[in-house]
């Protein structure tokens, strides 16, 4: 009766429910396994081929690990073995390297944490595990067996904007607005299961990228909820954009209520806790829902939190001091907006995260021009002393 049951609700199930994203893989590990080298022939000095090496590839076209689960599901990776050496070739066949083709963005590491490859271009590439050296004399014309290891493959989205919100604070919505992107939208928590990408084009053909990223909860940074998953992310963002639901957020019934202003001071404090280093980006601060009922009243109140915002936070009346941040983000603007109304306030913030980037590079630009004049300066000194 229970087998019955459950087969009905199975089927009965309707498919538009069914929450296929959830396959989404953006970290995987496998054994990789290179091929061993073939054996060469002592008596007329034959020399055996090398085995194939298992090499990870960056690629543009891919977005996701998938297509390397899908090809190789038991997760074992093992490159072809090289050709012995026998008296029709005397020297072996090459063994035929395996290439992963993986998402730009991808980190490679060992099981201990060790960081060895970080593939952020297209067409980067590096070999985890290299095949083994054809019988040669010095191995008594014996093969060498591939090198054999398990590594992790992360991948960490490149992105020019991340998105930074507690779930349901309207990110999905925001990124439709803003870019020909099409998330999934719902009014309820975690509708974003994984993150989708959307690229906004100027007029001047100048195009900026848009990560909407899983929502954080309280105690992200020890990976509650979706915590690493999201964090990871932005990390390779230029720009944070915090987007913020004007009312606040509750994440469940029995949870506290935070307003707007506690939003911003809590997702402040879990890119602290998570990377100092996330808090030197440049950063904007959406305040959405400004269509909702007193959303200007409340607008007005969470500016005047701000402005005197050092103060505001020393007081345990107002702010839990577990929330509060050693170091407070400093936004370059904080932009009140109703993406789904009013399509000015959308408008007016893409140029000013446009402005905040074109800061952001040019600054960039010169700290690379100072290190390269440094770089000469002290070659051209070191050239002098010699003469």
């Amino acid at each position: 009766m229970v087998y019955l049951s459950s087969t009905l609700l199975k089927h009965g199930r309707k498919i538009k429910d069914l929450r296929f994203d959830q396959t989404w893989k953006d970290r995987i590990r496998i054994f990789a396994m290179g091929g061993t080298g073939g054996n060469g022939m002592p008596k007329v000095g034959g020399i055996g081929g090398p085995g194939g090496n298992v090499i990870v590839q960056a690629d543009s076209k891919v977005q996701s690990l998938d297509k390397v689960l899908k090809k190789h599901p038991t997760k074992r990776v093992r490159a072809e073995d090289g050709g012995s050496s026998r008296s029709t070739r005397l020297i072996g066949e090459v063994g035929e390297s395996v290439t992963l083709k993986v998402p730009i963005g991808i980190t490679i590491t060992t099981d201990e944490g060790e960081q060895i490859a970080d593939l952020c271009k297209n067409g980067d590439n590096f070999v985890v595990a290299k095949g083994g050296m054809g019988g040669v004399e010095a191995s008594q014309f014996l093969g060498c067996v591939g090198e054999k290891r398990p590594v992790r493959l992360n991948l960490k989205l490149l992105g020019d904007v991340g998105f930074v919100g507690f779930p349901n604070a309207g990110k999905s919505t925001l990124l439709k607005a803003i870019s020909r992107a099409s998330p999934k939208i719902a009014n309820y928590p975690f509708t974003t299961l994984r993150p989708n990408v959307g690229v906004c084009e100027f007029e001047d053909f100048r195009r900026i990228s848009f990560v909407d990223l899983p929502g954080l909860i309280e105690g992200a940074h020890q990976n509650i909820g979706m915590g690493h998953a999201f964090l990871k992310h932005v990390e390779r963002t230029r720009i944070l954009l915090f987007v913020v639901d004007i009312n606040g957020f509750q994440f469940k019934s029995n949870s506290p209520i935070r307003s707007a202003f506690e939003t911003i001071i809590i997702l402040n404090k879990e890119l602290e806790l998570y990377k100092k280093e996330m808090l030197d980006k440049p950063a904007i601060c959406a305040i959405t829902k400004m269509d909702s009922k007193g959303s200007q009243k409340k607008f007005e109140e969470l500016q005047e939190a701000l402005s005197d915002m050092k103060n505001v936070i020393t007081d345990p009346n107002l702010i839990n001091p577990e929330f509060v941040p050693e170091r407070l983000i400093n936004f370059s603007d904080v932009v009140p907006i109703s993406a789904k109304f009013s399509p000015k306030t959308v408008e007016y913030l893409k140029f000013q995260v446009r402005g905040t980037m074109d800061r952001y590079e040019s600054r960039e630009n010169e700290k690379l021009l100072q290190e390269l004049e440094t770089q000469i300066s002290t070659k051209l000194s070191d050239k002098s002393n010699i003469f």
